[in-house]
């Protein structure tokens, strides 16, 4: 009803223009023969702008009244997922209204919020200038099944300071909806990898007086303090920078009895060169009555992921294997 009447309003200021803009053409011809006064056309031409305010105004009401009738149907500025309603049907809607109609969530695609250490911000901001894109993996809560792959975004311009942490933002196509608005997830994130690198289990790290070390086992099963130099961890693994090759045996168990030049027993083998069960597939084994403790040997690492924290992943061919007498 309000758009008719706007409308009407135009339609009636568009006629007497019309009409004002004739009589202005008679009059120029009346003035030309000196018929009418001047003044008389110069009101006239005055009228026509009168009018053609008038028809601006009104246009501006029809506009008005047509973008008031657009708001009576709702259409979604996004696709998404649609919650539960917070209306029924036959409830009294307004304008002023908080709770609104309904909820739209956009999951596709989707973003992930997660947080890293400020010591870790400089590597993931080098990468990112570098124009990397940086992969980002969503994991569940066990770690153990990956929901979805994306990349990152974007970082947050600030660090916190009650954590110490910097917030970052990764994009997922999230095409088979794996991943759920406001779902909690791990994010694993691959900033840089390491290749050909030699790597130990972490339980073979020591600290102590001489700084970082391992027991390494020499070729008559006994052991010396080699203080190496660490690289990045991942799991049970660690990157030796320095100190080892490949090769080497290092002890993973029992270290707490060992001394520099102690003897060990391997996995596989009792005391006095009796065989026993074999040892566990990890290459574990319970430490000796007489104090030796299990070596393993230290394999060359393939290559692997380095996490947002510092860490990287080795690859599957660094997984230490057991060495058997």
């Amino acid at each position: 009803m309000a758009l008719q009447q706007a409308q009407g309003t135009l339609q009636k200021d568009q006629a007497l223009l019309k009409n004002a803009q004739i009589d202005v053409q008679r009059y120029k011809t009346l003035v030309a023969q000196q018929s009418i006064a001047t003044q008389q056309y110069d009101t006239q031409v005055a009228l026509v702008r009168q009018y053609e305010a008038a028809i601006t105004t009104d246009q501006a009401a029809v506009d008005g009244a047509k973008l008031n009738l657009t708001y009576t149907r709702i259409t979604a500025p996004v696709t998404g997922r649609v919650g539960l309603r917070q209306v029924d049907k036959g409830n009294y809607v307004q304008v002023g209204d908080t709770n609104g109609l309904v909820v739209l969530t956009q999951i596709q695609p989707i973003s992930v919020l997660f947080t890293i250490p400020e010591d870790s911000l400089p590597a993931v901001r080098k990468r990112m200038a570098s124009g990397a894109a940086l992969a980002v993996t969503a994991l569940d809560r066990s770690q153990k099944v990956e929901l979805a792959t994306g990349k990152l975004a974007t970082t947050d311009n600030q660090i916190d300071l009650t954590t110490g942490t910097v917030k970052l933002r990764a994009i997922f196509d999230n095409t088979d909806q794996s991943l759920f608005p406001n779902q909690f997830v791990n994010v694993r994130l691959l900033v840089d990898t390491v290749k050909d690198a030699v790597v130990v289990p972490v339980a073979a790290i020591q600290r102590g007086q001489p700084g970082t070390f391992v027991y390494r086992v020499k070729p008559d099963d006994t052991v010396e303090i080699r203080v190496v130099e660490t690289g990045a961890t991942d799991g049970e693994r660690i990157a030796i920078v320095k100190g080892l090759v490949v090769g080497d045996e290092v002890v993973i168990d029992g270290t707490d009895r060992l001394r520099d030049g102690s003897k060990i027993r391997r996995p596989g083998a009792a005391p006095g060169g009796r065989p026993v069960a074999a040892a566990p597939s990890d290459g574990s084994a319970a430490v000796a009555p007489n104090g030796a403790a299990p070596a393993q040997r230290g394999g060359q690492g393939g290559g692997g992921p380095q996490g947002a924290n510092g860490e990287r992943r080795g690859g599957g061919a660094g997984r230490p294997a057991q060495s058997n007498q």
